[in-house]
């Protein structure tokens, strides 16, 4: 059976992207880099808006306000490329541009039960917030891995990660820190009822 990871990338205030600043806000070190390039291999699944997004980046389409991409940019993108990708999308029309992706128009959260069911790879999300809580309020996620990059981007921050989640209480597994400044943590999730201070219906 499949583990399912939700995997984010956030500044300290919990936004998973800030206009105006690159990929990783440009604080991405040499530890991190290389724990990055460690990493085993995964299926993503993902939405069809962060398939359009990372799609257009793998054919070349620079984010808003750069002139290109940086090298540590280029390597993630590549490296997405390679890998296995699920996109659940109603809207997307087959066959699918970039490489490796397979387009699914079945209810992703019965789809994704039976990649658990079925598969022994890990599976991982990668952007795709809406996804990621359907997931969550499923209870299909296994583990939840966030890591936080040292800056708030409270003026320019764009797409608020836990906006509409259901309360959720997180049992740490794992932490460690990058490069002095990017820190990681992982955790089992479990999502709950009612908050402990309220007594069930």
């Amino acid at each position: 059976m499949s583990e399912l990871r939700v995997d984010f990338i956030t500044s300290l205030d919990g936004y998973a992207s800030g206009e105006g600043w690159p990929g990783f806000w440009g604080l991405e070190g040499p530890e991190y880099l290389a724990w990055l390039g460690e990493q085993p291999e995964v299926t993503y699944l993902m939405g069809a808006n962060t398939y359009r997004l990372m799609s257009g980046f793998a054919a070349g389409e620079v984010p808003d306000g750069q002139d290109g991409f940086r090298a540590e940019e280029e390597s993630s993108v590549n490296q997405l490329t390679q890998a296995s990708k699920v996109v659940f999308s109603s809207s997307l029309e087959e066959p699918l541009a970039w490489a490796n992706c397979t387009l699914v128009r079945d209810d992703a959260v019965e789809a994704v039960r039976a990649l658990k069911e079925n598969g022994s790879r890990l599976l991982s999300t990668i952007g795709s917030l809406s996804l990621c809580r359907s997931l969550l309020r499923a209870g299909l996620v296994d583990r939840f891995r966030v890591g936080m990059f040292p800056v708030i981007t409270g003026a320019t921050g764009a797409e608020r990660i836990y906006d509409g989640y259901p309360d959720i209480a997180l049992q740490m597994i794992d932490h460690r820190t990058f490069d002095g400044r990017i820190q990681l943590v992982e955790y089992r999730p479990r999502v709950l009822d009612h908050p402990p201070l309220d007594s069930p219906a």
